[in-house]
């Protein structure tokens, strides 16, 4: 395009160098440039966008038959076994058995000695010993490291963590004033909000003990004032009250005739400052004082009654503002203690924030070279340790060959199996004493069969069937079997879960744990996904299928979310229902996170 603008500013600078003819072949190339660019441009934007956007792996939507299966794992225990014993206290002298050995009825399980040896019993002691020893040096744990490692992570986070904040600190020095003043106007909020609030809790207070003389002004002036008119009218009702109680005194005489009540009560209203009374009072006297005090006593009760309608109204009114304080204070005082929080202390210059990162850096290249060094001791120290393994070895098998020289040397007896089956258990070893009815080997009757319970949710046990075949995951052998005879509940206190019980046969010991995968019946479904098609939010289960829209530079992909309801599942795949049809595209796995509507393009298979 440059060379455009210097040809077209080359003509106009000098137009007279230039035929008519030559301007049009300049024009010409000029237009062929223009075009040979755009083209360039059309043909490989489509290859620039897709190069941008996330690469997918789709599947397509299948319909048919899916069998639901139902995991579990659970040790194998025998149906029958039995123990065998010896009579009296003998000293065991080889045992030709050991756990999970199978045996027929007749094997010598093993062999007891009716006397004692010295010369045996001191060199079963020194293999004993040596074996002690070997075990011991097998005991010795591996180099653990763990510690260095933890040491050179948290060496690689410091440094890392240093860096971003020398970085934050170079990108963000314009916005260190702004936040400053940020920071002043919220702490000039919080000091009005806490004032505020300090102000409102005095005067609901005051309100609720109706004594006003502490509570601030500016609240509290049309209260008073309120609560003044009320006292007046009291004292206005208790001044006619008492005239009219002083008028019916007066008109009745004493029992002795004499009217000194009358003087007595006149002089009290005087005092009182009621209106004083006639020694001779009229009826018409009596019925206007009644009058006066009833109408006193009225506007004394809607005195009250403005009074307390007016302080409920005041303290709901003011108990909001309250509440709006408190909650402003609460915010006001999350920003400044958050500002205060990540601004405490003088802040490190960019420099003494490089500084920082250089010295970092090297406790992280230290800690690396000791480690290595480390290891390199260790490695050097476990070689020598193998050898006096080695060494421990063959002591063990010259004194194993001569406690083998001496118990020949001594009189035996073979104790045999009276039944056919597999060892479960060995309770004693070579120089044991045995006691009586002590049971010393465990035999299991393979002929009884085994037995497998798997704890399971109740609500899944109902879609199992007795009489149903388990698939055995961990069956390396080939030909162990396991067939459901009962479902039981669970005795454990509180479960409501149900316990499977499964008859095994095949080549199987008691004590190791089956991996089972129990069939929970079959199903026709019209849409079958992989499991890894299947996403989860808030909302629930979804996929993601991809639908194509025309343009004139090709198909463009796009994905869409397409909330479903999961009805069955197995190892690999999910029967599903919802908007979703046969033989639609959904994803399965992609090169970066994609969302409902984001522009894809399909992996190259």
């Amino acid at each position: 395009m440059s060379e455009i603008n210097d040809m077209i500013k080359e003509i106009k600078d000098d137009k007279d160098r230039y035929t008519p003819n030559k301007k049009r072949e300049v024009i010409k190339t000029v237009l062929i440039i223009f075009l040979a660019v755009l083209l360039v441009l059309t043909f490989f934007s489509n290859t620039i966008m897709n190069k941008s956007l996330a690469e997918i792996s789709t599947e397509r939507t299948s319909s048919g038959k899916l069998t639901e299966r139902l995991r579990g794992s659970g040790m194998v225990e025998s149906n029958q076994s039995y123990g065998v014993t010896v009579e009296g206290n003998k000293v065991v002298d080889t045992v030709k058995v050991k756990a999970g050995k199978e045996v027929e009825k007749g094997d010598v399980l093993f062999t007891v000695g009716t006397g004692e040896s010295e010369e045996l019993t001191a060199a079963e002691d020194a293999l004993t010993l040596l074996e002690l020893e070997y075990q011991k040096s097998l005991l010795t744990p591996p180099a653990d490291y763990t510690a260095e490692n933890q040491a050179i992570k948290n060496a690689r986070d410091d440094l890392s963590d240093a860096i971003k904040k020398r970085d934050s600190a170079i990108a963000n020095q314009g916005n260190v004033q702004a936040a400053k003043e940020n920071y002043n106007y919220n702490k000039s909020q919080l000091n009005y909000y806490t004032k505020l609030q300090t102000k409102l809790t005095a005067v609901i207070s005051a309100i609720d003990m109706d004594e006003y003389i502490s509570a601030p002004a500016e609240y509290t002036g049309e209260l008073i004032s309120c609560k003044n008119a009320l006292s007046d009218a009291q004292l206005a009702y208790q001044n006619a009250y008492n005239y009219y109680m002083a008028l019916i005194g007066g008109g009745n005489n004493s029992p002795n005739g004499s009217s000194h009540g009358v003087d007595d009560m006149m002089s009290r209203d005087t005092e009182s400052g009621t209106k004083p009374v006639d020694s001779v009072v009229s009826q018409e006297e009596i019925d206007n004082a009644k009058v006066d005090m009833e109408s006193k006593q009225a506007e004394m009760n809607t005195a009250e009654e403005n009074y307390n309608t007016l302080k409920y109204n005041l303290r709901s009114e003011y108990a909001f503002q309250l509440a709006d304080a408190e909650s402003n204070v609460d915010w006001y005082t999350a920003l400044v203690s958050d500002y205060e929080m990540n601004n405490a202390g003088e802040a490190m210059t960019i420099e003494q924030l490089s500084e920082e990162v250089t010295a970092k850096q090297r406790v992280l290249e230290d800690l690396i070279t000791t480690l290595n060094k480390t290891i390199k001791d260790n490695d050097n120290q476990e070689k020598i340790d193998n050898l006096d393994i080695e060494a421990k070895k063959k002591e063990i098998e010259k004194a194993k060959k001569q406690v083998e020289k001496l118990k020949k040397e001594t009189e035996t007896t073979e104790i045999k199996s009276e039944h056919s089956g597999v060892v479960s258990s060995v309770n004693i070893k070579a120089g044991d004493t045995t006691i009586p009815d002590m049971e010393l080997i465990t035999i299991d009757i393979a002929e009884e069969g085994y037995t497998v319970k798997i704890t399971v949710d109740a609500q899944k046990s109902q879609k199992i069937k007795k009489g149903v075949s388990a698939e055995i995951v961990n069956n390396w052998s080939g030909n162990i079997e396991a067939v459901l005879t009962d479902i039981k509940n669970d005795t454990t206190a509180g479960s409501k879960n149900r316990v499977l019980v499964f008859s095994v046969t095949g080549d199987v010991d008691s004590g190791t744990y089956l991996d089972l995968s129990i069939p929970c019946g079959n199903g026709n479904y019209d849409a079958i996904v992989p499991k890894s098609a299947i996403y989860e939010d808030s909302e629930g289960s979804f996929v993601l299928t991809v639908i194509s829209k025309s343009s004139p530079l090709g198909n463009r992909y796009y994905a869409q979310k397409v909330p479903v309801e999961i009805q069955a599942s197995d190892e690999v795949s999910c029967a599903v229902s919802g908007s979703i049809n046969n033989g639609d595209y959904v994803l399965t796995a992609s090169s970066k996170p994609v969302s409902a509507g984001d522009q894809v393009r399909m992996k190259e298979k």
